[in-house]
């Protein structure tokens, strides 16, 4: 992997109108599941929506999402907490962190672009999401990513903070 990939990601909300291949679905899917997770639990699962009307619903009724409307393709990030211990339980937002993002950058590694969209900690987005989709209550609703084939390229990322950074102590 080249720093472009991280460098080049960018957050894509226009596509073009071309279907997202099996294949490519599962090169991100794989990317998502390679995560790493507290005490490898790796408690992600992923709801692949393609379905128009469905993609359409979700934009009409969460309108922050509203490039879902042209959007080939969502994932959804879930987090299944079945089996968790309670000292555990918060771990499930790092954990599915990390996969969310391994799937934004192997959609950009492969061409394709998307931009995260918020839904972990927004009870109304969480309960529609699990109503919609019937998700079990032991499953959380976590990410939803909008994926296409991009139909706008911002810049790449250029900047350099140095008040970001701090070495041994703040």
């Amino acid at each position: 992997m080249s720093l472009e990939t991280i460098t080049g990601r960018r957050s894509i909300r226009k596509y073009k109108d071309r279907p997202i291949t099996e294949a490519e679905i599962k090169d991100m899917l794989r990317a998502g599941l390679y995560a790493p997770s507290s005490k490898n639990q790796q408690p992600w699962e992923f709801l692949v929506v393609t379905d128009k009307a469905k993609l359409k619903h979700l934009a009409e009724e969460i309108r922050y999402w509203r490039m879902l409307e042209d959007a080939p393709l969502a994932i959804i990030v879930l987090a299944n907490l079945e089996g968790y211990e309670p000292i555990d339980s918060g771990m499930y937002v790092q954990d599915c962190s990390a996969a969310a993002q391994n799937i934004l950058l192997a959609a950009h590694a492969i061409g394709l672009g998307g931009v995260w969209l918020g839904l972990h900690g927004i009870s109304e987005r969480v309960s529609f999401v699990s109503e919609l989709f019937g998700v079990p209550e032991h499953v959380v609703p976590f990410a939803a990513l909008s994926i296409g084939e991009p139909a706008e390229f911002p810049e790449k990322h250029t900047f350099w903070d140095d008040s970001k950074m701090h070495y041994e102590t703040y």
